[in-house]
């Protein structure tokens, strides 16, 4: 079938490419830092979420190589797309952190910047990045430093400047497997050994080669590429641009176009997998704030319109689970003095045949998470 000339993409045929392209149909045996680039990044506001997130999608994940990877600073810890922090590479993070420069400059406006009026901001600015030039910063700590200078106003919106008009990285132990640490921050390029004025930390290298392109119809192209086919619509909730329709109609004559079960246009990359409807799909443990949860204004292709607010908790996602492809549970670990159990809560019924599945992939998930506790599974309300 076809509407307006276009191939009709039904909302199972839309989930399974959208798993193909999110490496969730079978675990793909990438590098880790070639997975992150592939997935634009990975949303990292909770600091352990990558780790789960790349465990349901790589091969043999190790957790311990994606720390060494932030502390060798192959990957960072910067706020990108919807002005959110998220897991990148280096090679990619200063060109992504431009891109949505115009995201995290909105969303400071509509809120710590109305409280700072007359303030001169480029010279916050020009002190903000002195002071973490000097060493890593926690905003508490940078707050008050600024309001040094601007008694007059609140340290919590100097420091929030700071971070909408600099791009301030997270630095390790922040996010380390295990460890991690107050959130404490320096610029993306004195942290990555950017050439300029100032001396990088020592052991900062600049990245080798171009990376991956950061243009706005370049960084479409690759959305499309893990998260496709998608609406305009779609790209701006992913991206949390505006004014992205006149960039894709630029990208249009080299895309494929489909609609979607209630008529609206869905681009594609020429030759980008679509699997069967039918293929099957595994079990999979996400973490709580999945980027294929947070990537499109219509969710319907991964969740079930009244199965969101089971999942979207006052401004927090649960960890959830994919079930025949679908977001069908959330989960969760208590650890106990000697045992650790992962307790899943599902929507529905949980089918005879997924059970099995679902305890084997619950079983990697506790080897990763608790390799040093007994283990516990829990299904709660199958009726």
């Amino acid at each position: 079938m076809t509407s307006s000339g276009s191939p009709i993409l039904t909302v199972r045929a839309l989930n399974r490419a959208l798993l193909e392209r999110q490496l969730l149909l079978r675990r793909a045996a990438l590098p880790v830092v070639d997975a992150v680039e592939h997935l634009v990044g990975l949303q990292a506001q909770s600091p352990m979420d990558p780790y789960y997130g790349l465990a349901a999608r790589l091969d043999g994940f190790d957790p311990e190589e994606l720390s060494g990877l932030l502390a060798s600073r192959d990957v960072v810890r910067i706020p990108v797309m919807r002005s959110t922090i998220h897991l990148v590479s280096a090679r990619d993070c200063r060109g992504l952190r431009d891109l949505c420069r115009p995201v995290i400059e909105r969303s400071f406006r509509g809120n710590h910047g109305k409280r700072l009026p007359g303030a001169d901001l480029p010279r916050v600015a020009e002190l903000a990045a002195r002071l973490v030039a000097e060493r890593p910063h926690t905003f508490h700590d940078l707050g008050r430093a600024l309001a040094e200078e601007w008694p007059e106003y609140a340290p919590q919106d100097l420091a929030m400047a700071a971070r909408a008009l600099l791009p301030l990285v997270q630095v390790p132990p922040r996010g380390l497997w295990g460890r991690s640490g107050p959130a404490a921050h320096t610029t993306a390029g004195h942290w990555l050994g950017d050439p300029g004025p100032g001396t990088a930390p020592e052991g900062a290298t600049a990245p080798e080669g171009p990376g991956h392109a950061t243009e706005p119809g370049a960084v479409l192209l690759r959305y499309l590429a893990a998260f496709g086919p998608a609406s305009v619509k779609d790209m701006q909730k992913w991206s949390g641009l505006t004014g992205l329709r006149a960039v894709a109609d630029g990208l249009r004559p080299g895309l494929r176009t489909f609609r979607d079960e209630t008529g609206t246009e869905l681009l594609d990359l020429p030759g980008a997998p679509l699997p069967d409807p039918g293929t099957d799909a595994p079990v999979r443990f996400l973490p709580e704030f999945d980027n294929i949860f947070l990537s499109h204004a219509d969710r319907a292709r991964i969740v079930a319109s009244d199965h969101f607010r089971r999942i979207w908790r006052v401004n927090r996602a649960a960890p959830t689970v994919l079930l025949d492809g679908f977001l069908r549970a959330v989960w969760r670990l208590d650890r106990g003095p000697d045992t650790t159990t992962l307790v899943v809560e599902p929507f529905e019924t949980i089918r005879r045949a997924e059970r099995a599945p679902l305890e084997e992939e619950a079983a990697r998930v506790l080897a990763m998470a608790a390799p040093g506790s007994k283990h516990d599974l829990r299904i709660t309300g199958t009726g």
